[in-house]
């Protein structure tokens, strides 16, 4: 019982509930919002009147309801443009700018004797431990060790 409650108590988890909980209620406001004010839009662009969910079309004995399809692609468009430009923009905003920057590699070559990457002016291996060959300074750059 002790694990079930560290689990449950674990910050992710409550966490991704509360993101569950708040996602329902957000859809809710969601579709309020597509079937109060979009919906019927839609119907007056389209020259339908009454509620633009209920229209269908038959055909033989059977009823399309592309009313309802139509609510339902608006919700989702309007949903997903919500979450994106609400949520993820600016959390991708906020991670690049918080985030550190990467450090420009150094330029490496192999050990001789082990093979693993080692800075080029390395004078050991850190692996191996082998001492490397010194490496000729190229045009224009000089080093100074102390030592």
């Amino acid at each position: 019982m002790k694990g079930f409650r560290s689990f449950i108590l674990r910050g992710n988890v409550v966490d991704l509930a509360v993101g569950i909980v708040i996602g329902a209620a957000f859809t809710a406001v969601v579709n309020g919002f597509v079937s109060a004010f979009l919906t019927p839009l839609v119907g007056l662009a389209t020259g339908a009147t009454g509620d633009m969910s209920r229209k269908t079309f038959t055909v033989g004995a059977t009823k399309f309801p592309y009313g309802a399809f139509a609510n339902a692609a608006i919700s989702f468009l309007l949903l997903a443009s919500a979450l994106y430009f609400l949520v993820v923009l600016p959390i991708n905003k906020l991670h690049e700018r918080l985030a550190p920057h990467q450090d420009v590699q150094a330029p490496k070559r192999d050990c001789p004797e082990c093979l693993s990457p080692v800075p080029a002016q390395a004078r050991r291996c850190a692996s191996c431990t082998v001492s490397l060959p010194a490496v000729p300074a190229q045009a224009g750059e000089t080093t100074q060790r102390a030592g």
